[in-house]
């Protein structure tokens, strides 16, 4: 993937219509993006309360692969959680065939208490371990013939799982993480990491945690360089204010920036975005 600078656009899937979200993709295909987003949840979050409209995020994303031809797409983040990695690794690989090969995996623990509970979810307690194995499984599944493994939570024998993906030796993998274990298993697994929940937004913290994910790889031997940073911004709609939220972060060398676009609205806020594509590059 390189060090060059990418800018992408997400529209969670959350508070809108399809047609809302084909416009946004269709904007997101036509100007340039790198990458276009979705989240995944199985509740609306935020302040109004769960019980909004938000769709299911995989099969968005097959429709968004169908809908465009040339950016790039993906999650951030699949809750490891929702769903059993073997299935979760047999999905991707379907979008990413649906694409062409244009599936970035993005993946988390997982965090939401109320979407756990009021479906019975279980593995919340326990969610920083079975990412660490799921993210062992996907892989096998991906680039194994037959993939075996034993694990506290997950257990392959003999797992099958074909056709393997279009990308070799599979999708990029985004790591949404911030506490010290998910730091840990960024640094065995990730290409790209984003910073997730709370320090989201809050530059001077992702930079320290950064820094931990740079003394996390040395001490496994791999070059820190290896993994991107990215971040997720929402779209503030003035365009002088766009370039300025965004230049700090591209200074601290996150290279793949994330505009959130979302409500009624959003179309709108994309096409306004994509005006300013041009400027943002320059800021590489």
């Amino acid at each position: 993937m390189g060090n060059s600078l990418r800018i992408g656009i997400k529209h969670s899937g959350q508070d809108c219509t399809i047609d809302q979200l084909r416009s946004v993709w269709h904007v997101a295909d036509e100007a340039g993006f790198d990458h276009l987003w979705a989240f995944d949840h199985l509740a609306s979050i935020g302040p109004g309360g769960p019980d909004r409209v938000v769709f299911e995020s995989w099969s968005l994303l097959a429709a968004m692969a169908e809908a465009t031809r040339q950016v790039r797409i993906g999650l951030l983040v699949t809750g490891n959680t929702y769903r059993h990695p073997g299935v979760l690794a047999k999905v991707a690989t379907t979008v990413d065939h649906l694409s062409g090969g244009r599936l970035e995996f993005g993946v988390g623990a997982g965090w939401s208490e109320i979407e756990h509970r009021m479906l019975g979810i279980e593995g919340l307690d326990h969610r920083v371990g079975r990412l660490s194995e799921a993210l062992t499984v996907i892989r096998s599944l991906w680039t194994e013939e037959r993939a075996n493994f034993s694990g506290r939570y997950y257990t392959l024998t003999d797992a099958i799982a074909n056709p393997k993906p279009v990308q070799k030796p599979h999708p990029p993998i985004w790591i949404g993480a911030g506490g010290e274990a998910t730091v840990r298993l960024t640094a065995r697994h990730a290409d790209v990491w984003n910073p997730s929940g709370p320090i989201g937004a809050d530059l001077e913290t992702a930079v320290r945690i950064s820094e931990q994910l740079d003394q996390r790889c040395r001490d496994i031997g791999r070059d820190p360089s290896a993994i991107r940073r990215s971040t997720q911004l929402r779209w503030d709609g003035k365009a002088d204010g766009v370039l300025g939220m965004v230049a700090p972060w591209v200074e601290h060398g996150f290279r793949d920036v994330i505009l959130i676009v979302g409500g009624p609205d959003a179309p709108r806020q994309a096409e306004t975005a994509a005006k300013v594509l041009p400027e943002l590059r320059k800021l590489a």
